[in-house]
């Protein structure tokens, strides 16, 4: 079966935006979607790279235009989503919870819990108050989430996990890897449906 290798960090919307569709492409082609948490501020200092909003920052019309982009992505695929009023965010306590949750059993509901408080209810998830009503909220076992997210091996676990992820050619999310074919960004989702679907 084929893999799809999905890294993400919680405060991109772009990688929100492609957790609500990839996992319909992988159903369809009948392909495995693997989730890779990584810190998105290591993947930049890592690679030299940096957010949209600085590197286009004194482009005329570039953000205008990738926030009309996302309006036509959330309309096409029917996605409800709202701009985060506190971003950007720290997300590093969420993503060394997703390093936690990895493989239990409540590893999806904590995923959906974190993408939606941050892209369609615009929660302040740097605030640990917040992030344990996010997670009560969502059924989830909140003091052992935030524990974990302190314990010195969840935090080496995602400093490897963005490490690896460098290593192997990531320098933003949302990506998708295919064995050594990469997939940057919403737009490649086409791309890799099509190759998918050739494969199958």
């Amino acid at each position: 079966m084929t893999v799809i290798e999905f890294s993400y960090d919680f405060g991109s919307p772009n990688a929100y935006l492609v957790h609500k569709v990839l996992p319909g492409i992988a159903a369809k082609c009948r392909a495995k979607l693997v989730w890779q948490p990584v810190l998105l501020g290591g993947v930049f200092k890592a690679t030299n790279n940096q957010s949209p909003m600085t590197a286009f920052a004194s482009v005329s019309g570039k953000l205008a235009y990738q926030n009309h982009e996302i309006e036509r992505f959330i309309a096409r695929h029917d996605i409800p989503y709202a701009r985060n009023p506190h971003f950007p965010v720290n997300t590093i306590a969420m993503m060394r919870g997703a390093i936690f949750a990895h493989g239990k059993r409540w590893q999806a509901a904590y995923t959906d819990a974190m993408f939606n408080a941050m892209w369609r209810f615009g929660e302040r998830m740097d605030d640990p108050d917040v992030m344990a009503r996010v997670l009560t909220a969502a059924g989830l076992p909140v003091a052992e989430i935030m524990a974990a997210a302190q314990t010195p091996e969840v935090k080496a676990a995602l400093i490897e996990a963005t490490t690896r992820a460098v290593e192997r050619g990531v320098f933003g999310v949302p990506t998708m890897l295919v064995g050594t074919e990469m997939y940057f960004g919403k737009d490649s989702l086409n791309d890799l449906e099509y190759d998918l679907a050739r494969q199958t």
